[in-house]
């Protein structure tokens, strides 16, 4: 099989910065103090791997439920309307799929913001399995999601199956997973913190991956 997982926020959409928000302000609703910047470092893995960086077990064990709850309510309510689109997200998932490649969504949010991402991406007719933390133990930088995505896709890992993602974390748990990762720098991580997880290629956006797509490793060889 020839396939492609994707990443969707950071990736996909342009969302990161709105999540930071989210979690900034969530935290300071339970008088926890941090610092933007260092939460949007975290972005891109689950709640229960995020909160450890700056709570400690025993708060976690008695609030961590009730911040995340917080913060998925306060993401939907204040920031969901101002997610957007990367742009070329569709016309590169078209291009794809005429090249002949499966495509699955390997998120770390929940099932129903997966579907709503999917919704204002556009792009649910293009997509063949979709994954998200609730077919997942465990959170990225575990592999648990992109093996629920090749379970989903009915494959094991191969060098013809990739992930494409802006995150360290995307990279770590995808080797974890068997599979190599396409970089993408519009999630706001540095290209030498990509490459120094293992990313095979890196590309600025999803525009600069089809515009790249010849020489990209998703092309037919």
């Amino acid at each position: 099989m020839r396939a492609a997982i994707f990443d969707i926020d950071g990736t996909l959409l342009d969302s990161v910065d709105l999540h930071a928000r989210a979690w900034v302000e969530a935290f300071a609703h339970f008088g926890i103090e941090t610092d933007q910047a260092r939460v949007r470092s975290q972005i891109g893995k689950g709640g229960g791997e995020l909160m450890p960086v700056f709570l400690s077990q025993d708060r976690i064990e008695r609030e961590g439920e009730a911040i995340e709850a917080y913060r998925s309510d306060l993401f939907k309510r204040s920031y969901l309307p101002e997610v957007r689109p990367f742009p070329s997200v569709r016309p590169l998932f078209e291009r794809i799929r005429a090249d002949g490649l499966t495509i699955a969504l390997a998120s770390s949010g929940k099932r129903a913001e997966v579907e709503r991402y999917t919704d204002i991406l556009k792009i649910g007719d293009l997509v063949d399995v979709s994954t998200s933390s609730d077919d997942a133990e465990r959170s990225k930088p575990h592999p648990d999601i992109f093996q629920a995505a090749l379970t989903k896709l009915g494959a094991t890992a191969s060098d013809t199956i990739h992930v494409i993602g802006d995150t360290p974390y995307d990279a770590e748990a995808a080797a974890k997973a068997g599979l190599r990762t396409i970089g993408l720098l519009c999630g706001g991580f540095p290209e030498a913190d990509l490459s120094a997880a293992g990313c095979v290629a890196i590309f600025r956006d999803p525009q600069d991956l089809l515009d790249g797509y010849a020489r990209s490793p998703l092309a037919a060889r």
